[in-house]
């Protein structure tokens, strides 16, 4: 296996794309492959080759012209750019549907964070064990953590976040259908369902984009950038 080398810094666009070549790198593992090159990736992203190339470009110097890359190393090196071999504590607010079904699937963490805390108002749901952990009360959030999930409704969403800056957490991943303001230096990404599908009729409903040809393929893969406090 080739040596693994720290990425240099890469944009929004591409770190929104790395995680999926990853899971395309890992579909190949699975079904015993060793290589995958730019064109297989490429068209399982819904992206261009080029594209591919330049976005693992950042990662180092790791393929082969001709016969593509080394799968596993592939896996490692986006893991490597990704922070995967840190250490991480994620604390998630609001145990509800949303949030029990988050916590209980299996792709919810990547490797290196670890679920340390739950939090919610619900006198019905504190105190109950959820994923190995009991719900604490909300006003008994404490830190630090790396990173804090919000699963609250929309009006609770603000409070939720005020709470998280205060607690130390540094990036905030907001699934309630609601802006919230926070501190430079803390990072805001919107996981918002509505949204998405909003994006997805459009091209639906409008035939362009990614439904050239007529085929709806890989919508969003363009990436957008988690918001930052300002």
């Amino acid at each position: 296996m080739a040596t693994r080398v720290r990425s240099r810094r890469l944009s929004e666009p591409t770190i929104s794309r790395l995680p999926v070549y990853q899971r395309i790198a890992e579909g190949f593992v699975r079904r015993g492959e060793t290589r995958i090159d730019s064109r297989q990736i490429g068209e399982l992203a819904g992206v261009t080759p080029t594209t591919v190339r330049r976005d693992l470009s950042g990662l180092g110097s790791f393929g082969t012209r001709g016969s593509g890359y080394e799968v596993a190393v592939l896996i490692e090196r986006i893991a490597d750019a990704l922070g995967h071999d840190q250490s991480y504590d994620v604390i998630v607010v609001g145990v509800g549907n949303l949030g029990r079904a988050l916590v209980n699937s299996s792709n919810f963490l990547i490797r290196g964070a670890r679920l340390s805390a739950l939090y919610d108002v619900d006198p019905a749901v504190v105190g109950q064990s959820v994923a190995g952990h009991v719900v604490r009360p909300l006003d008994a959030l404490v830190g630090p953590a790396t990173l804090g999930v919000i699963c609250t409704p929309a009006g609770s969403a603000q409070d939720v976040a005020d709470r998280l800056v205060g607690a130390g957490v540094r990036a905030i991943l907001n699934f309630a259908p609601q802006v919230v303001s926070v501190p430079l230096g803390v990072a805001v990404h919107y996981v918002d369902l509505s949204i998405e599908l909003q994006i997805l009729m459009y091209h639906v409903l409008h035939g362009t984009g990614p439904l050239a040809g007529g085929v709806l393929h890989s919508v969003g893969l363009s990436g957008g950038s988690p918001r930052r406090g300002s």
